[in-house]
């Protein structure tokens, strides 16, 4: 894991880390400017039947600071959340820059 000086994660209600490791796809237009990012969580340690209506945001949390979206999308049973998806989209070159700094913190905060 890195230091606590640079925690990364990814939560969906503050101060709670998502333990689930997502399958993240990337999608970037021809020109190379606009995309987004999948994230696909199939069992979310901290969304509940509790709480999921309070759900608003992921945020990518890391060193420089926290990236969030708020287009979730859950799948529900009438006893079990068993899926989620969030989509977080970027604009421009320096908005892909910084989400794939976060990117690469993220997958070497579970190789260290």
């Amino acid at each position: 894991m890195t230091k606590d000086n640079e925690k990364v994660s990814i939560q969906f209600i503050r101060g709670e880390d998502e333990k689930d490791l997502p399958e993240i796809r990337l999608f970037r237009n021809l020109d190379g400017k606009k995309g987004k990012a999948i994230y696909k969580f199939n069992k979310p340690s901290t969304i509940t039947l509790n709480n999921f209506k309070s759900i608003q945001k992921m945020y990518l949390i890391d060193k420089e600071g926290e990236l969030a979206t708020s287009k979730i999308d859950l799948t529900i049973s009438e006893n079990y959340i068993y899926g989620v998806q969030s989509t977080f989209n970027w604009n421009s070159e320096e908005e892909f820059q910084r989400f794939m700094r976060f990117a690469e913190r993220y997958a070497k905060s579970f190789t260290n």
